[in-house]
């Protein structure tokens, strides 16, 4: 288990790492930000620009800080890998904030657009003073600095088994932070610098589940602070219940779109649409095997789906633990479906796309599974859309031009009016109330 938790993790890690900022990829952002500040605002698309690439941090920091929190079941394992991912993953996190908060301090008028509310992705006021807030704490900053004393004093065996488990790039990565940690040093308050080894250097065992404690203390927080607030009571379930899953999943055929929504999902909030996430349903396995597919995997796995670690086939009481669902079938042939199935499973295993750019393939965001699967095939045509000079395509926009261009059939919804599965004329009636006029 502790392997597969390892893997799922680092996979995390590789997808998330290209869309943090960086000095070298925030050269436009830096620019526009000079001519704002000269001319006293935003231009539009110098406003889009910036948008954008705050979008991306607060994606990925919102996915690295779920991705450490989600480790604290296994703390009492003391696997010296999980503590290199987490502290990795916190490193890069701290870092990359700093780069956005240099240019706000540098350029108050980019503050002044960040702390905006923008309505459009449900953020409020004054996020980036918050998240600047929260990084600059004495707790914070106390807590990052066991993690990071604790990983100075076992370097050597971090690496060593990291090494050995095939994670050396890994190891790179970390080596690419270690200039930053005696600056981070210097940015502590004296008497925060008090904090000795001695506790640590006793016992690899006993110091690593303290360090592990305090990072996920610090993930949590950042987690709290990114919750939609109100929307869902504490406590309470996905409203697609086990009746609901056993009920669908009779009606689903091979090629099925799924566009699902969490209530509360963090990743709602920087997604535009009420739906925000797309799956596609490949059939069980007698039912692959009768449209000539591989039958990848065992009778449980009938979805491919593109998550935070990746294109991954995985069961449908997985993909379906929402609150909400839609189901679109694709007005094709035998031999198309077979075709474009053909195409989605051999796009297992890639990375996730956080940046969301639809013109590279080595990385899928969950729409372009749908896409590359079913573009080109029959009378399937999706116009890739522009936003912040990225081509890509949202689930809302993917649902619009579909039924647009009668591409497919609403077969069924369910979670946004009432506690039974629609279907047909009601089922488009419903998903129409969705969708922006």
């Amino acid at each position: 288990m502790s392997n597969e938790i390892v893997e799922s993790a680092w996979r995390v890690l590789q997808g998330v790492r290209p869309a943090l900022p960086r000095r070298d990829n925030l050269k436009t952002e830096v620019a526009d930000a000079r001519a704002a500040q000269a001319r006293g605002y935003y231009l539009p698309d110098e406003d889009e620009r910036l948008r954008d690439a705050y979008l991306r941090y607060l994606a990925a920091r919102a996915t690295l800080w779920q991705m450490i929190h989600e480790l604290e079941p296994h703390l009492k394992s003391k696997d010296l890998r999980i503590f290199g991912i987490a502290f990795c993953a916190a490193s890069m996190l701290v870092r990359s904030a700093g780069y956005l908060i240099e240019l706000a301090r540098e350029y108050p008028v980019a503050l002044t657009k960040l702390d905006e509310a923008e309505p459009r992705y449900q953020l409020p006021r004054k996020t980036l003073t918050r998240i600047y807030r929260s990084l600059s704490s004495p707790h914070a900053q106390w807590r990052y600095r066991q993690a990071r004393d604790f990983y100075e004093l076992y370097r050597t065996q971090i690496h060593e088994e990291l090494e050995a488990s095939d994670l050396g790039q890994l190891v790179l990565w970390l080596e690419r932070e270690e200039p930053l940690f005696d600056e981070r040093k210097r940015s502590l308050g004296r008497s925060l610098l008090e904090y000795g080894l001695y506790s640590l250097g006793r016992s690899a065992g006993s110091g690593y589940t303290k360090v592990m404690f305090h990072l996920f203390r610090l993930s949590g927080s950042a987690i709290a602070e990114l919750k939609q607030p109100f929307i869902k009571a504490r406590g309470s379930g996905k409203r697609v219940t086990a009746r609901i899953l056993e009920d669908i999943s009779k009606r689903l055929k091979p090629g099925d779109i799924l566009i699902t929504r969490h209530d509360d999902a963090m990743s709602n909030l920087f997604l535009p649409g009420f739906w925000p996430h797309a799956a596609l349903y490949i059939g069980r396995r007698d039912e692959r095997e009768k449209l000539g597919l591989p039958a990848t995997g065992d009778d449980a796995i009938t979805v491919l789906e593109a998550k935070k670690d990746g294109v991954r086939f995985r069961e449908l009481r997985e993909t379906l633990s929402v609150d909400a669902f839609l189901i679109l079938r694709p007005k094709v042939s035998p031999e198309e479906l077979r075709e474009a199935l053909t195409r989605a499973l051999s796009h297992e295993g890639k990375l996730f796309d956080f940046i969301f750019d639809f013109r590279k393939a080595e990385r899928l965001a969950c729409t372009e599974v749908v896409y590359r699967s079913f573009h080109g095939i029959g009378s399937w045509r999706l116009e890739l859309l522009k936003k912040s000079g990225r081509l890509a395509l949202s689930a809302e926009d993917l649902i619009n031009q579909v039924l647009e261009k009668e591409l497919v059939e609403v077969v069924y919804l369910y979670g946004v009016r009432g506690t039974s599965i629609e279907s047909g004329e009601d089922a488009s009636r419903t998903l129409r109330n969705t969708l922006p006029r």
